[in-house]
Order: structure tokens, then sequence, then C-alpha cells
């Protein structure tokens, strides 16, 4: 019996290993990657697992900070040890309530989507007597890399339009509580190579000179967004990025020439890059069926357990490799077309359709590789009510932790129960 084989006889399946050291190493390659000085923000939403967060938090000089959208991911950040002053809060819909929460657990640096929001963030601030920094996040005219993930240059919920800051200026620096000290950019998702990620990186640093000039406003803070890749469930490794620390060097001299010593301090976000090759999926084959000449091999988890997204057909199809022995000679090889799908009672639950996969059989234990982002927390984890998956943190090949996700399946109404009517 193997390792991963044993792991699913002791815990079950579905079942998400995380290596931390893995982790670890992402890190410092991330950072090694960028110029001297820069910071580096964790994006909760690839992964809050405790663990996970800690151990992007716990790097000395190469420490991320914590980028969060919901309450939720800040109690996730506090529990893995970060502080309210090592979070940046992030979104387009943050209510008062949350905008309370978080300025009350000493959060103190906001991105703003729009001057409303910025007024929110103000009044929520004032309500506390403190001022908050809050950069403006932008969405630019113009984009330069292409990518499967585009968040700017179109209509949309994300930023302020680039040809309205000009008109806006002296609203957006004149809100009691929120002092707006910079800039956000997140352009793109996943660039395709490092020409195009540099090539987006130049545009938004320029882009980024022009509206401190239009703002009148001299920036201490430029988050310049992402777009670090990662192959999500299927084989391969973590992208390098040997040229981006010169490239960078060289855009921010141009543009930011006092960036290395008045600034503005400036940071990049990441998510999937930093935690994605950490985990992988392990899953059990339940059944294998045909179907009018077609054959789908039915897997213990589904959009339930794994991508949400890929119920919306955006991230098939996943890969899996078969962890029993191994297979007689006469298969080596040797490979079936076939449709991978999960346990729930719906059509959309398709892990891949019609794909090429290992000989299976029923109750063989698979993996879905470069499992560590956008897994169980980014799934349909309530649909249909079956357990969410069990994750294991291991480090130095030692278990760390085990831990679930639980629902609550309790529902409870406040609706009053309705009263007798009189009798006639």
């Amino acid at each position: 019996m193997n390792r991963a084989e044993d792991l699913a006889a002791r815990f079950g399946t579905p079942l998400y290993v995380y290596d931390l050291d893995r982790v670890a190493a992402a890190r410092r390659e991330l950072f090694a990657a960028l110029p001297e000085g820069f910071g580096l923000c964790y994006a909760f939403k690839a992964n809050p697992h405790p663990d996970i967060a800690r151990a992007l938090r716990d790097g000395g000089s190469s420490s991320c900070r914590a980028e969060i959208s919901s309450t939720g991911e800040l109690a996730a950040a506090l529990a893995a040890g970060f502080t309210g002053e090592e979070c940046f809060y992030t979104g387009p819909g943050k209510t008062k309530a949350e905008l309370r929460a978080a300025i009350s657990h000493g959060v103190r640096m906001f991105s703003a989507e729009s001057l409303t929001d910025l007024q929110h963030i103000g009044e929520a601030a004032v309500e506390h007597g403190v001022v908050v920094d809050c950069l403006l996040r932008i969405n630019s005219t113009t984009a330069s890399a292409s990518t499967s993930i585009r968040m700017t240059g179109t209509p949309s919920q994300f930023g302020l339009d680039s040809e309205c800051l000009a008109d806006l200026a002296a609203d957006l620096a004149n809100v009691p509580g929120a002092r707006v000290s910079g800039a956000h950019f997140f352009p793109l998702s996943n660039a395709r190579d490092e020409e195009g990620l540099i090539a987006e990186f130049q545009h938004t640093i320029g882009v980024a000179a022009r509206t401190q000039q239009e703002l009148g406003i001299e920036f201490r803070h430029l988050d310049i967004g992402g777009g670090f890749a990662m192959p999500y469930a299927v084989p391969g490794g973590r992208p390098l990025y040997p040229k981006l620390r010169a490239e960078l060097e060289n855009t921010l001299d141009v543009h930011f020439p006092q960036w290395r010593t008045t600034g503005p301090q400036i940071f990049c976000e990441s998510g999937r890059h930093l935690v994605g090759g950490c985990g992988e999926l392990l899953c059990s084959v339940v059944n294998i069926k045909e179907s009018r000449g077609r054959t789908f091999v039915i897997l213990d988890a589904g959009i339930n357990a794994f991508g949400g997204m890929s119920g919306l057909g955006r991230l098939l199809p996943v890969a899996v490799k078969p962890w029993h022995d191994a297979l007689p000679a006469d298969a080596q090889g040797s490979s079936q077309i076939a449709s991978l799908v999960g346990p729930l009672c719906t059509p959309g639950d398709i892990l891949g359709r019609d794909i090429s996969l290992p000989p299976l059989s029923i109750g063989d234990v698979v993996a879905i590789p470069n499992a560590g982002a956008y897994g169980v927390t980014s799934s349909l984890l309530m649909f249909l009510g079956r357990p969410a998956p069990v994750e294991i943190a291991v480090k130095g090949g030692e278990i760390v932790s085990v831990s679930q996700l639980e629902h609550n399946r309790v529902y409870s109404t406040a609706v009053p129960a309705p009263q007798p009517t009189a009798s006639r």
C-alpha cells in the first residue's frame, strides 16, 4: 500500500493533502523573483486553510500580508496569526457591518472600488475615531497582455474607471476618515507567460504614474496586482520568473524614481501561484458505467468538493493519476476515453468530459494534482448536503493537522407561528 492509499484508508475520501514545505518554497521563490523591498499579499480566496496561511505569514523578511474580502476571510486570517494591520481588505460590495467589524479588528488598509465605497469606508472609520488608508482600485481603459481571465478595460463592478478620475479627484480627496494613499490594480489572472506578465506590470506602472499626476496625490502605497500562473488540476510545475525583477526595477526607475527610498511602498498579490502546487485531492472510484456508447467514471468527489467553477464550464477538464498497484505489463501506457463525473444528482457535476484516463476499476484511489488552490472552499460545498472533504496538512512528511469543514444543516425561522383564528 503506497502513501496515498494509506492516507485514504485512514481518513477516507475525498481527501485533500497539503504539503506545507511546497507552500514555503513557493513563497521564497516568488519573493526572490520580485525586487527587494516589494511586499506580497496572499489572496485568501485561493485557500483559507489556517496552516497554509500560517506558512505564508511566517517567513521572516519574506512574509506575506493577507488580502481578504469578507469577515469570514478576516476571521481565517486572524486565526492564522495575521493582525488586522497585516490585512488588506478588498471587494466591490463591502457592507457597513463588515467595514465596522474589519476596522474594529485593526484593519487599516482598504481597496476602494468607487466613490461611494470610499465614503462607506470613511463613515465606518469615523465611527471608530480613526483614519484608514484607501487604495483606489483603477479600471484602466487599456490593457497589455492577453489572458483567460481579464479584469480591466471593460465595464465592471471592479474599480473606478480611469477616464473619470480627474473629475472625481476633489471628491475622492475629501472623504472624512478615508485617506487616499495610493492605487490598486488587478488587470489579469493567470498570465500565460512571463513576457505577458511583465508587459502587463509595465503597463500598470505607467498607468499608476499618470493616475498619481491626475489626482495630485503622492502615492504612499501601490498594489500592481498579480497574474502569477499555476496549472490547475492538471500536471505541471510552478512557473519561474527569472526576468521579472530586473524588468520591474527598470520600469519603476522610469515612472517612480524614488521608489527605493521615499516610496511608494509597492506590493503584488498572489493566490494560486503560492498554493496551487501544494495540494492534491484523493478520490475513490465508486462506479463505472456505460451509456449509449460513452463511459462514465464516477468519483466520490465532484463539484461539491472541488472547483465549483468547473460546474460553470470554466475550468474543465481535470486530470487524474491512479494510485492502485502497478498495472500489468499489457496495460502499461494504455488509456481510455471517458467522462469523469462526481456523485451529485445533477448533470452539471462533471470534472472532465470525454477525456483520456488511465485504466481504472471500482475502488481505485485517484489523485487530482495541483489542487491546493480553488478547491473545497470554491466548490458547491452545501449542494445536496454531502460531507465536506477531510483536509490534511503535512510538513517534512509528517501530518501536522487534520480538519473538516462542518455543515450546519439545522434551519431556523424567525417567522411567527400562525395564530388561531376566532370561530364564528
